[in-house]
């Protein structure tokens, strides 16, 4: 299997926008995707210069776009040092299980170190044991005493608003 990892470019956005889908089917939430293109678009490949608010690369096994990895960079104030957070990462089933998910995760590691983040961090869906146990596989550690929180719709727009 010849694996190639390179970077996305606004060209990508259909595709990045059928990997995205291709993920919330897997995880039963396609009902929730709410991205289009203009909206990736935007994000990812702003216009006039700005900074993107999240980067892509796309795994392709001898031609043929077999996935993807999203992420960004945070921050710890704990080390004082940003870190990269996988947003999403997905291997098209007829790709699974040939290495292109540890592929994906190696290369963000290797961007990770090149940009001196002090972590590598993704959240898991608790169903997902599969994923689970490669996560595990890699030397990745549960951080099951966090609890994510989320605040959306009508509860965010209660909470940002100014008194």
């Amino acid at each position: 299997m010849a694996l190639d990892i390179r970077p996305a470019t606004a060209r990508d956005v259909p595709l990045i926008l059928d990997f995205v889908r291709g993920l919330a089917e897997y995880e039963r939430m396609l009902d929730q995707v709410e991205a289009t293109e203009a909206g990736l678009h935007a994000s990812l490949f702003p216009d006039g210069g700005g900074a993107p608010a999240a980067h892509c690369v796309i795994g392709s096994v001898n031609g043929t776009p077999a996935g993807f990895a999203l992420y960004f960079f945070n921050y710890s104030t704990f080390l004082a040092r940003s870190g990269l957070f996988l947003e999403d990462l997905y291997v098209r089933q007829q790709f699974r299980g040939q290495g292109c998910g540890e592929a994906l995760l190696r290369h963000l590691a290797a961007l990770a170190l090149e940009r001196n983040c002090g972590r590598l961090e993704w959240s898991v869906l608790d169903w997902n044991v599969r994923a689970i146990d490669f996560y595990k596989s890699l030397g990745a550690v549960p951080m099951d005493q966090w609890t994510v929180h989320r605040v959306i719709g009508e509860a965010l727009a209660r909470l940002g608003e100014r008194k």
